[in-house]
């Protein structure tokens, strides 16, 4: 119960890190790249070291393999030696003494024969397991790569998504005022023509009254020629005008009735 209690506890735990990492890369994305590039060439750097100290580790392996097999290449030329000159030796004490040489090298090849298959497959091993290091190595360093390839293309996007909204927003800025500069000459238009529709109207009522002052007013042969003049009167219920003192006189007696 304590160990499920336990584990529980660090599953929750790691929800809560990996919630509060999901919360700073959503406010922050590029820097959250950034760390996670830095980490990534952190682990380059460390499986560099590690690719070193295997290379020193499979050079100095390889050293000690190839000094045993050189050295049993040399027993088994020396042996081989050994059983040509016994082959060829008549005097039996030198026979004897060729014999003994060549059954102690042959002890010695025997002894250390898994030496050398030792040293061959330590060998062997640490080749492999440097080339498992450099392909590790090699493909991280591929991932690093390819991820900073994403880093900066998804800057440039951003940058080119920002420069088109920009954009974007300078030309519904212009359309904007395109819009409000249409209104202004629509609504300049409609009182033009409103002042224009007056003074139209202003002339034509001018025009009339000036006609019909014209056509009200005396003509000129009404003016000039007196005989029309006084006919004009008569027929307008008003006496002829007097010209002479005596006639203006009679008038005088005749509305006062003296």
């Amino acid at each position: 119960m304590f160990n499920f209690i336990r584990h529980f506890a660090g599953v929750k735990a790691d929800q809560v890190v990996q919630s509060g990492i999901e919360a700073l890369v959503r406010w922050d994305p590029k820097g959250a790249t950034e760390a996670e590039l830095r980490a990534m060439e952190e682990h380059l750097d460390e499986l560099g070291l590690e690719v070193a100290q295997a290379r020193a580790a499979y050079e100095r392996e390889k050293q000690e393999a190839d000094a045993i097999q050189k050295l049993l290449d040399q027993r088994m030329a020396a042996a081989e030696m050994l059983q040509g000159q016994i082959a060829a030796e008549a005097e039996p004490t030198r026979r004897a003494a060729l014999e003994q040489s060549l059954h102690t090298l042959l002890d010695m090849l025997e002894q250390m024969a898994p030496d050398v298959e030792r040293e061959a497959s330590e060998a062997r091993d640490a080749q492999e397991f440097l080339a498992m290091l450099e392909q590790t190595y090699a493909d991280a360093g591929a991932k690093l790569k390819e991820a900073r390839r994403q880093l900066e293309r998804a800057e440039r996007d951003m940058k080119r998504a920002e420069q088109q909204r920009e954009q974007a927003e300078r030309q519904a800025e212009v359309a904007r005022r395109a819009a409000g500069l249409s209104g202004t000459t629509n609504s300049l238009n409609v009182a033009l023509k409103a002042m224009n529709e007056a003074a139209a109207r202003d002339l034509a009522q001018a025009e009339a009254a000036s006609l019909k002052a014209k056509l009200l007013a005396p003509t000129r042969p009404e003016q000039d020629d007196p005989n029309i003049a006084a006919a004009l009167a008569a027929a307008g219920g008003k006496g002829p005008v007097p010209q002479s003192a005596s006639e203006r006189l009679a008038r005088l007696k005749s509305r006062t009735g003296s």
